[in-house]
């Protein structure tokens, strides 16, 4: 299938083909038309299966298409909540990008920054707003913000937004929408709050499931590091000298762990940053656009920061701490190997974390291969010797090539790649 016969008007089209993309992902070939049917959508898929582009594209069709409105003035009509100011500068990106030959206005507003440019990009009037809980809420009490004419309404990242306590808020912000309207509700995971939250906004919904919560992504090569507390820096080390390890996404559990891993890389000359809730905006952004760019070969990590990080061709994410909630794991090593992409996930297990680990094996249900290169093995973990065997056990860090077969995942992101899981003698 191919945009083309998902009854795309020609200024989306033309959008999508100049963005170069031809070829939609399964949760954009199943959401599409349900939402330009204007039906209730629950959409639940991981991050990097093309999600953004599954709402943006039908709802800027829907938009356009609805002439009824006041030019003059332009009024909000489609509201996307989104927990994270990353993962809110990124859909209103695509937005931009897909519409750019529709004449319609997005606006993104979120906190950490002086809000005098979005009270006037408001003023100004905007036919999309994305926006963040805390900052929306705060400019709907100073009366910046009129939810009346809301037509569209896309809760994204629903899971996220239980987990960093938004969930109070955005019932506050659902209770200010009209009743009639169209609701998008998407997540990665669905626990029994998010469900009852999706039962009480949605009407009839069509249901999208793309993967499993449960499932790692299917192209991600994972190898496992047994090491003490004390040596996981070094091994850090060890492994970044490899230079097969292009651009790193290093995650820690807390923002302390992570400005100190950041700290020993910088000290090592290693080209690195941090990026996590205790930073600026504009420190915030600056890392993540260096990281982007290639400015900046590592990027240290706490989850809520990354939920929003989308970047091409990221080759290897690092688990410097294992995560204590297993789903998390998940979201991870997603970060590569995204939209059918391949990827590489190491992960570093000390004693302390061997619950965390056996909580994500029983989740997944797969073992994590062994790394059998490690300089810094655990003291008091043993293994059997395995049987030798004619290939390597070392992991294969090369990062996957790009095939010349392109796939659709959203703004600036790259199709399929050959999988990194083979073996090599050679040197």
């Amino acid at each position: 299938m191919t945009f083309d016969s998902l009854a795309l008007i020609p200024s989306i089209l033309t959008a999508l083909k100049e963005e170069g993309y031809t070829t939609p992902t399964p949760i954009q070939e199943q959401a599409i038309p349900h939402i330009l049917e204007q039906k209730d959508l629950l959409g639940c898929a991981q991050t990097g299966t093309g999600k953004t582009a599954a709402f943006a594209i039908p709802i800027l069709q829907l938009l356009r298409a609805d002439q009824d409105h006041d030019h003059r003035k332009k009024m909000i009509r489609t509201l996307i909540l989104t927990p994270t100011r990353e993962l809110a500068i990124q859909i209103e990106e695509s937005f931009k990008a897909y519409g750019r030959h529709t004449g319609l206005r997005t606006l993104v507003i979120f906190g950490g920054v002086g809000q005098k440019p979005q009270t006037d990009g408001l003023y100004r009037g905007t036919d999309i707003l994305v926006a963040t809980p805390g900052r929306l809420l705060d400019l709907m009490n100073q009366g910046f913000v009129n939810l009346s004419h809301i037509q569209i309404f896309v809760l994204d990242e629903a899971d996220r937004m239980l987990d960093m306590g938004f969930i109070h808020d955005v019932k506050r912000i659902i209770n200010k929408l009209p009743a009639k309207r169209q609701t998008l509700f998407f997540s990665a995971t669905m626990p029994m709050e998010i469900q009852k939250l999706a039962g009480s906004i949605l009407t009839n919904p069509i249901k999208v499931e793309v993967t499993p919560n449960i499932t790692t992504a299917e192209k991600v090569v994972q190898w496992l590091y047994m090491v003490d507390k004390e040596n996981k820096k070094n091994l850090l080390l060890h492994l970044l000298r490899d230079e097969n390890l292009e651009s790193v996404l290093v995650f820690t559990r807390t923002k302390h762990g992570a400005d100190k891993v950041c700290k020993d890389l910088v000290k090592m000359s290693v080209n690195a940053e941090v990026i996590h809730g205790g930073k600026s905006q504009s420190a915030r952004q600056r890392a993540l656009n260096n990281f982007k760019d290639g400015v900046t070969r590592v990027l240290i990590a706490t989850d809520i920061a990354a939920r929003g990080i989308d970047v091409d061709n990221l080759s290897h994410v690092i688990n410097y701490e294992l995560p204590d909630v297993p789903e998390t794991y998940v979201h991870r090593i997603g970060r590569t190997g995204r939209a059918g992409a391949s990827g590489i996930a190491f992960s570093f297990c000390d004693a302390e974390e061997r619950d965390n680990l056996r909580d994500i094996k029983r989740l997944t249900g797969l073992e994590i291969p062994m790394a059998d290169d490690n300089p810094f093995p655990m003291k008091i973990f043993t293994v059997e010797p395995k049987p030798k065997t004619s290939h390597s056990s070392r992991p294969d860090t090369r990062h996957p090539r790009p095939s010349q077969t392109k796939q659709f995942f959203g703004k600036g992101t790259t199709g399929s790649r050959k999988p990194a899981n083979y073996r090599s003698n050679n040197p």
